[in-house]
């Protein structure tokens, strides 16, 4: 039985950075055409710098059928219908067990953090603080966050100098994440100041995201194998050791409006606690920082910054609207999701036996529709996949569109802007820039 395939892979994948009749079924110009290609090929760098097996995952993975299995590493799925359908299947995979990213907290944090990622414990506490969650929580939490950081970089950017997006994003993640904890950002400062990450007052929140990212690249080379060696388990219990200093503190003292109060007053343990706050620190700020710095890039490389700065009231808010959806799409900063096969189940006509792993390569899956496109209809077949699906769709979603948002409207106020100098990042987790400077165009 042929598996079954949604309606864009039942052909050749195009070229994410390609264009003409097999993306959305449009041509396109030669100024947008060369803007594509040079946009994908900023995007691949990014891709292989992070990790070159990444690289020749997703190259590998753009052709084929929509699942196969690939020696060492399990099940690959690149279709964005059937990986829907792993995901949101949650009789028959887990985030629990080999090949799933719980494993691996279980690793570091212990056996009782399976309860907190899928058992009643994760679904009570989802229900329970999902108003922290909402979009206008978020819109209130981002605004706080994000203005006193974006205020200097628009001025920057109008007397004519260069702003570090990928610094800017960094800062402003890290400040919502530890605003969000309710944990004194203080517990950071004299490390931040010791690093000589502290010349401008943000340093505490760039050391925040230094020792998430830190921590999250202690997981490359996974894909094929989730059990951590002793020694791996050792660096990152003295990473987290550090990075959740000022958790209990604030678990007995932040308000209810907090993660971490609203942990106490619901009743969750200070360890678990701890947990959660491990989790938000490494998942809710290396994601939402790379999107930021590569959707700044995409829209600039496309050419299409320009229509954004130049748009005002409600076209340029839904511009900005697309802008996000689109960045989210071509970014996926979560490039693979993980999951372990506890009972047998047949996905896309192939049978999948309990124990087996598989790996969701939803990067694959969101950019075979094409190049980042502020035109580009919806897409109900990658509908918030890069937030992955099922149960276990990012809680802090609204979080991470708002945050991106922000920084988008913030440069879209000053005018067009342009890339002067990047940097892909080497040897991370999360694909992204280590540095990218823009400047007003």
């Amino acid at each position: 039985m042929a598996p079954a395939l949604s309606r864009r892979t039942q052909a050749r994948d195009p070229d994410p950075g390609a264009s003409g009749p097999g993306v959305a079924g449009l041509g396109v110009a030669g100024p947008a055409r060369a803007g594509n290609r040079a946009a994908a090929r900023h995007e691949r760098r990014v891709i292989r710098s992070a990790d070159p097996r990444l690289g020749l995952l997703v190259a590998a993975a753009r052709v084929g059928p929509g699942i196969v299995r690939v020696p060492r590493l399990g099940w690959v799925v690149r279709d964005p219908v059937l990986i829907r359908q792993v995901l949101v299947d949650h009789r028959s995979t887990s985030l629990l067990g080999e090949g799933g990213v719980g494993h691996l907290w279980s690793q570091v944090l212990g056996d009782w953090v399976e309860n907190l990622f899928d058992g009643r414990g994760h679904h009570s506490l989802r229900t329970r603080a999902r108003d922290l969650f909402t979009d206008a929580a978020a819109h209130d939490l981002v605004a706080a966050a994000a203005g006193p950081v974006t205020e200097p970089a628009r001025r920057h950017l109008r007397e004519g100098d260069a702003v570090d997006v990928d610094d800017l994003a960094r800062v402003v993640v890290g400040r919502l994440v530890v605003a969000m904890l309710g944990i004194d950002a203080a517990t950071f400062a004299r490390e931040a100041a010791a690093a000589g990450l502290d010349d401008d007052g943000w340093g505490a929140y760039r050391l925040v995201f230094a020792r998430g990212e830190e921590l999250a690249a202690l997981a490359l080379g996974t894909q094929s194998d989730t059990t951590l060696s002793p020694g791996t388990v050792r660096r990152a219990e003295d990473i987290l050791g550090g990075l959740t200093a000022g958790v209990a503190a604030a678990y007995r003292s932040s308000a209810g409006t907090t993660v971490l109060g609203r942990c106490r007053e619901l009743g969750v343990t200070e360890q678990e606690a701890t947990g959660l706050a491990s989790l938000l620190l490494v998942a809710g700020t290396e994601t939402a920082a790379s999107a930021i710095a590569r959707t700044t890039a995409l829209l600039a490389d496309t050419g299409q910054a320009a229509r954004v700065a130049a748009a005002t009231g409600t076209e340029r808010d839904a511009l900005l609207d697309v802008a996000v959806r689109e960045g989210l799409r071509v970014t996926t900063p979560a490039p693979v999701i993980g999951r372990h096969v506890t009972r047998d189940v047949t996905v896309g006509g192939r049978t999948l036996r309990a124990g087996d792993r598989v790996l969701a390569l939803t990067y694959v899956a969101n950019t075979a529709p094409g190049a980042f496109d502020l035109d580009r209809p919806y897409l109900p077949d990658n509908r918030h996949l890069w937030f992955g699906a099922g149960r276990h769709l990012c809680l802090g979603a609204p979080v991470a569109r708002a945050e991106l948002r922000a920084v988008l409207a913030a440069l879209a106020e000053v005018g067009p802007w342009t890339v002067v100098d990047r940097e892909a990042a080497h040897g991370v987790l999360i694909p992204t820039y280590r540095r990218l400077l823009v400047t007003r165009a």
